[in-house]
């Protein structure tokens, strides 16, 4: 089995691992199968995305609200990012509690945020191109956003001014965003 899966403090993010084969000429390194993450209660995708990013860049809080909610699993192919989820389910044990981790090309870990979380990750390296497969698809209408930097969650981003857009840097507060999720 090339997939390790573990459970981070927030239970429903999980942390998928995965080995590659390097050789003189590269690696191979499968990143998905089905079944196995079926197994591990990741449900299918819909929809790829790909994003490319310069040092210093901070894309998020970033979600889609029900009935468009998306869960996301995310790869990084090239370069280093600090990936974060936030727990937004009203109710939740960890309701505003995030949970972050580094994701590179290099050390093959990869990310599962579940519908219910804003997500977010800012670039550690030169350059990061990050990969990302969703279980719903892009939906203008339920986009939404939580600022990125809301003392109530407490996010160490790794950078104090990072590079945003308009939108990421005028997102509401937690206790503000349009939100309708509810922990079962």
């Amino acid at each position: 089995m090339p997939f390790q899966f573990q459970r981070l403090q927030i239970p429903d993010v999980i942390l998928v691992q995965v080995s590659g084969q390097p050789d003189a000429r590269g690696f191979f390194r499968e990143t998905y199968r089905q079944a196995e993450f079926a197994a591990h209660g990741i449900p299918p995708f819909v929809q790829d995305n790909h994003s490319r990013s310069m040092r210093g860049v901070l894309r998020g809080l970033h979600y889609q609200k029900e009935p468009h909610a998306q869960g996301k699993f995310l790869i990084v192919a090239r370069g280093e990012i600090f990936d974060v989820a936030v727990d937004i389910r009203k109710g939740s044990p960890t309701y505003g509690k995030w949970v972050g981790e580094i994701l590179s090309a290099e050390n093959g870990r990869m990310l599962y945020v579940p519908p219910g979380f804003a997500h977010g990750f800012c670039v550690l390296s030169d350059m990061a191109d990050v990969l990302y497969k969703v279980t719903a698809e892009y939906a203008p209408e339920s986009e939404r956003g939580i600022r990125w930097n809301d003392p109530a969650i407490g996010i160490d981003w790794h950078y104090a001014d990072p590079i945003l857009n308009s939108r990421d840097s005028q997102a509401p507060l937690l206790r503000d965003a349009d939100n309708n999720f509810v922990f079962k």
